[in-house]
C-alpha cells in the first residue's frame, strides 16, 4: 500500500510539473510571437518614413561662410513629420544647439497634431539662398546672412512652411511683394498658421516671439529667440 501511494504521488508531482512546463512554454511561445509582431510593425513603420534628406554636419554647413564661432553653436538634429502627401516623412534642422530641445519639442508636438510640414532640409540644399529655399516652402533654421538684424545667422530662428506663411508687409510698406513672391495667405490651407494655431500657441509656451508681431510686417512663417 505504500508503494502505491507513493506511485500516485510521483505521477501527481510529474502532471504539475509537466503543467507548469506547458505553461512556461504557452508563455514563452506568446512572448515571441508578440515581439515578432512588434518588431515586424517597426519595421513597416520604418521602411514607410520617407526620408527627405540625410545630411552628416560636415555636409549641412558645407559653403557657409559663417565664421567659426557660430559654425562651433550648431547643432544638426532629425526630425520627423506628416508631410503636405499626408506621409511621414524625415527631415534635418541645422540649428543653434540653445534651441535644440525646443526644437525636438516642436516637432513631437507638430507630428502628434499632424500637422503637415512640407519639408525639412538644412539650406545648404538650394545654395544658401533663403529665397530659393522659401519657394520651395522648406522649414529651416540656420542660415547665414547679415548679425545685426538676422536670428537665422546665429540659428536662433526657425521658419515654417515659408510659403504658406509668407511674409506680408504692413502699413507704408503693404507697395512690397510678399515673401515668397507668389505666395498666397490662406488659413484654409492645412500648413498655414493664425493667431490661435496651437502650434503658434506652442512656440510661445517656449517663449519664442513670432514674426506676427514685427512692426514692419507679419512673417508668420517666422519664430526666434
Amino acid at each position: 500500500m505504500p508503494n502505491f501511494i507513493v506511485f500516485i504521488f510521483g505521477v501527481i508531482i510529474l502532471v504539475f510539473f509537466s503543467f507548469i512546463s506547458c505553461s512556461e512554454n504557452e508563455k514563452s511561445s506568446k512572448f515571441t510571437e508578440h515581439k515578432k509582431m512588434v518588431e515586424s510593425r517597426n519595421k513597416i513603420v520604418k521602411d514607410s518614413i520617407i526620408v527627405d534628406c540625410n545630411y552628416t554636419f560636415e555636409d549641412a554647413i558645407a559653403g557657409s561662410k559663417a565664421p567659426i564661432e557660430i559654425i562651433n553653436q550648431l547643432k544638426l538634429i532629425s526630425v520627423r513629420y506628416y508631410s503636405t502627401d499626408g506621409k511621414i516623412h524625415k527631415g534635418q534642422i541645422l540649428t543653434n544647439e540653445k534651441l535644440v530641445d525646443n526644437i525636438n519639442h516642436i516637432f513631437d508636438f507638430i507630428y502628434k497634431e499632424q500637422f503637415p510640414i512640407s519639408k525639412a532640409i538644412p539650406i545648404v540644399k538650394y545654395d544658401w539662398n533663403d529665397n530659393t529655399s522659401m519657394n520651395s516652402n522648406n522649414t529651416y533654421s540656420f542660415c547665414y546672412r547679415n548679425t545685426s538684424y538676422s536670428k537665422h545667422a546665429w540659428g536662433m530662428a526657425i521658419d515654417i512652411n515659408p510659403y504658406f506663411n509668407p511674409l506680408r508687409w504692413k502699413n507704408e510698406y503693404k507697395y512690397r511683394a510678399n515673401k515668397p513672391a507668389e505666395a498666397v495667405y490662406d488659413t484654409t490651407v492645412s500648413g498655414t498658421l493664425y493667431p490661435s494655431h496651437p502650434v503658434v500657441l506652442e512656440f510661445k509656451k517656449l517663449g519664442f516671439r513670432w514674426g506676427h508681431s514685427f512692426t514692419r510686417n507679419y512673417d508668420d512663417q517666422h519664430f526666434e529667440k
